[in-house]
């Protein structure tokens, strides 16, 4: 059963439904009023239309994101408009490059939070302008979860990239940071990543948690690595700056050599984008909800 329970949160006064799940499930009025004040805010979206609609992101601006694949199914089922894409492995949401507007950053700086519930361990993305292939790579900023090839499994992954290219000496681009904690399956909650210029961050339900320098899977025998990459994955250190190079931003998959893939599987509830890096506290604020 849930129970209706008055909530602080960013200074507001809502309503939510909690109990059922790890996060807090809000009622169909629950808005982004919550955050919406905050500086650097270049949209949100609920995914509150009804399924086969666009849907519009709050913020500077209407971005709408148009389905692709199979029909994507909105379900009754989410922690701010009450409702959910439940995505499947085969469809994904997307706007073209042109219409990017102010998604398309050139500060070096970003922050990407979604909420999630997580139905499968496989490689997913979740939102962001991420091409891996097309004029060899169109790379800027995107927000995984799962990335094993280079120690990121089942973890928060914020990728970034300044050529939009592959890494080199590697043969993809291995710039990301990854969450020492791993995502829940089934559950809902909120994954998040920043980079301000310098450092890649990734948090798990508002939490940031460091990791120790460790010997990266899959870098040993490349030129300058004989005994492979030993970093920390978070923070990740990457003060090469983020590239503009042209890729439409989409939720739900990528696209790679072989077409659209590395599909998310479950229910996405809510995405937002900053154009700067938010402090620790104001992750902690809009990941979490406080009740008094």
């Amino acid at each position: 059963m849930f129970s209706i329970k008055k909530i602080v949160y960013g200074g507001g006064l809502l309503l939510a439904a909690a109990g059922l799940f790890g996060c807090v499930s809000m009622t169909q009025k629950t808005p982004y009023s919550a955050f919406k004040h905050t500086d650097g805010l270049v949209a949100f979206w609920d995914f509150s239309e009804e399924s086969g609609m666009p849907k519009c992101s709050k913020g500077v601006g209407c971005y709408e994101l148009t389905e692709y694949g199979n029909p994507i199914p909105v379900v009754e089922d989410g922690p701010w408009s009450g409702r959910s894409v439940q995505l499947n492995g085969s469809s994904y949401l997307s706007l073209p490059y042109e219409k990017t507007g102010a998604l398309d950053l050139k500060d070096n700086q970003v922050t990407v939070l979604a909420w999630i519930k997580k139905e499968s361990r496989q490689t997913g993305f979740v939102g962001g302008m991420w091409n891996e292939y097309q004029e060899g790579g169109k790379r800027q900023y995107g927000l995984f979860v799962s990335l094993p090839h280079y120690n990121g499994a089942d973890q928060v992954c914020g990728h970034i990239s300044k050529t939009g290219k592959p890494t080199p000496p590697f043969p993809y681009s291995i710039d990301y940071s990854a969450s020492k904690q791993t995502v829940p399956l089934g559950q809902w909650c909120c994954v998040a990543f920043t980079y301000d210029g310098k450092y890649i961050r990734s948090y798990l339900d508002g939490v940031f948690e460091p990791r120790e320098p460790e010997l990266i899977s899959h870098t040993k025998g490349f030129p300058g690595y004989p005994e492979g990459l030993v970093q920390s994955k978070n923070p990740y250190y990457y003060p090469d700056g983020m590239g503009s190079n042209g890729s439409d931003f989409t939720v739900g998959a990528v696209q790679l050599k072989s077409g659209m893939g590395n599909f998310f599987v479950g229910k996405i509830g809510g995405l937002a984008v900053f154009n700067r890096a938010l402090d620790p506290d104001e992750i902690a604020k809009i990941s979490k909800i406080r009740r008094d």
